[in-house]
């Protein structure tokens, strides 16, 4: 089947073909852990693991790399500014290392939670500073890089497509501050590979050009193509990285091997939050963790963002994700009734030819530049098909769940849930309580226990002799 996606490379959808056969390296630039990653990071390595989980179902062999940002990353994105990793260090008064820790567990929970696939590599910078140190030397020894009292400098005039992948103007880029902090650089977009002029930067290693630490794009181009080779097929990363950190990555490939480290750049639009940029200095983050607190299913979230096309991006609200979690607990309840009813019905067969024919279209919605959204309409085709038997609905949503990740097949009929997320145990507990006094007739201790379960953020709603709990969002 023919696998198109969108190149920023060429600025056109083009049909997929990988460097090995029915093999695909993915590298994704991975979260600087100097702080807390909130939804609006979180949704690209949702994307992105909806990528690899595709080619896995279309029987590719996949290996995906990720990187962890621990070293190197100005606060500019440029060659200024403090590394955000002692910034974060400073904040909380601990070690740089302790905070690269605490961060990348509290990433790493935050993918679990999403039921994001962990890449088959992550790897940190500060482990692969010798990888670092080697690709700087053919850089140089290439002729792509001078020395500056700043440390050594990627020399961009030496790389006449440097403009070419973010399509930059680069005689009206404003880089005053930029000559500011090292006048020395013969163009002012030239950009840092090792930094060795910072004596009170905590983490420092030897080097040829001096003791110092390395520029954040070098890493990537490092790490990628130590786990992935010179060349492979796929680089993926937020469209703040194209022109930057992506553009310096094209030209070090360029500066250490000459020619692109990766054959398809895919970029994904950011996750808004009501119209604005989720930010921490806008104070407007929202962790995963908070969904949750408020009563969400956190997968309610995973499934708001595949209805999404990668490249589009998603508006966030309250209210879409109350919209998202309703029609992903019905998908649920759909999926626990289906196993109910073929566990009785043992005439049931699987309807081959109806089963390959959607597993067909399926394929081709995610052949088609990653068409996740149109899969997950396909979804509520076959629940709503009234000809289809049981057994070949249910067959048909579990396999699609494999590139969804809904975890539809762990739902069993005992799970508790309610129609808005999953309720605390302790909070069950009481409604359990709360029911069998109802039931004895003991309307004060009822009536007790309903307060304190509206106490605890829940809502009781008593319906045809059964009682109804759910989250309180007023």
């Amino acid at each position: 089947m023919e696998i198109r996606l969108h190149n920023t490379l060429t600025g056109k959808k083009e049909v997929f073909k990988p460097i090995h056969e029915n093999k695909v390296g993915i590298y994704s630039c991975g979260p600087t852990v100097y702080w807390n990653q909130h939804i609006g990071h979180m949704y690209a390595y949702v994307e992105w693991d909806a990528l690899v989980r595709s080619f896995k179902y279309l029987d590719f062999e996949t290996k995906w790399v990720m990187n962890l940002t621990d070293v190197g990353h100005l606060t500019s994105d440029e060659d200024e500014g403090e590394d955000k990793m002692e910034k974060g260090a400073q904040r909380e008064g601990v070690s740089v290392w302790d905070i690269a820790d605490k961060y990348i567990a509290q990433f790493k929970e935050s993918l679990k939670f999403l039921n994001v696939s962990t890449p088959d590599i992550l790897c940190r910078a500060t482990e692969h500073i010798p990888e670092q140190i080697d690709l700087i030397k053919k850089i140089e020894a290439n002729g792509f890089a001078y020395k500056t009292k700043t440390g050594l400098v990627f020399d961009t005039e030496k790389f006449p497509g440097y403009a070419d992948f973010a399509h930059l103007n680069l005689e009206n880029q404003d880089a005053g501050s930029r000559v500011t902090v090292d006048e020395e650089k013969k163009k002012p977009w030239d950009f840092l590979l090792w930094i060795v002029n910072q004596p009170n930067h905590i983490m420092k290693w030897q080097s040829p050009w001096g003791v110092g630490f390395p520029g954040w794009h070098i890493e990537c181009t490092a790490m990628s193509t130590k786990y992935l080779g010179e060349i492979f097929d796929i680089h993926t990363g937020g469209k703040e990285h194209i022109p930057v950190h992506h553009t310096n990555e094209v030209a070090q490939g360029f500066g250490a091997f000459g020619h692109h480290t990766a054959n398809f750049w895919l970029h994904n639009e950011w996750l808004m939050l009501d119209g604005q940029k989720i930010s921490k200095s806008l104070g407007n983050s929202i962790l995963v963790t908070d969904l949750i607190e408020k009563g969400f299913d956190p997968l309610s979230l995973r499934y708001l963002i595949l209805t999404t096309h990668y490249k589009t991006g998603l508006n966030f609200t309250w209210e879409s994700l109350t919209g998202a979690q309703t029609a992903y607990f019905k998908l649920k309840q759909i999926t626990t009734n289906l196993k109910a009813e073929v566990s009785k019905t043992v005439f049931d067969t699987l309807e081959q030819e109806i089963f390959d024919e959607y597993k067909t279209k399926f394929s081709e919605c995610i052949a088609d530049d990653l068409g996740i959204a149109k899969s997950i309409g396909l979804v509520w085709q076959i629940v709503k098909d009234k000809e289809m038997n049981a057994k070949t609905k249910l067959e048909l949503i579990l396999d699609f769940d494999k590139v969804l990740g809904l975890s539809l097949d762990q739902i069993s009929e005992n799970s508790p849930r309610s129609d808005l997320g999953e309720i605390p145990d302790h909070v069950l507990e009481m409604k359990k309580e709360r029911d069998e006094a109802r039931a004895s007739k003991n309307f004060q201790k009822s009536d007790e226990l309903r307060k304190e379960i509206e106490r605890e953020g829940y809502i009781l709603e008593d319906k045809n002799g059964e009682s109804l709990i759910k989250k309180n969002f007023n």
